[in-house]
């Protein structure tokens, strides 16, 4: 094989494990933590946009496919349930 191809071959499956993983990462925080609270309510509660909280409740839902969770949101949320980054991984086992 090709370098050039091996290249691609390793990207596009990095590329599909990645999107796999945000799918699980919006999946967790909607069933788990926005669940029964107002876009709004959660957004402001972990200083975010409610534009991100509707995001992660569309990848959730399937209405959407190509949602990409900004880390920074990702560290937003977790400081705010007061939990590291790693410890959030660890719960999805990612």
């Amino acid at each position: 094989m090709r370098s050039f191809d091996r290249i691609f071959l390793l990207s596009l499956i990095l590329f599909c494990r990645m999107a796999n993983s945000n799918k699980i990462i919006c999946t967790y925080i909607a069933k788990e933590w926005i669940r029964d609270q107002s876009n709004r309510s959660f957004a402001n509660e972990h200083n975010i946009d409610e534009s991100t909280v509707r995001k992660i409740l569309e990848l959730y839902l399937g209405k959407i496919n190509d949602y990409r969770i900004p880390v920074i949101t990702l560290l937003k949320i977790c400081e705010s349930r007061e939990i590291t980054l790693s410890d959030f991984f660890k719960k999805l086992e990612l």
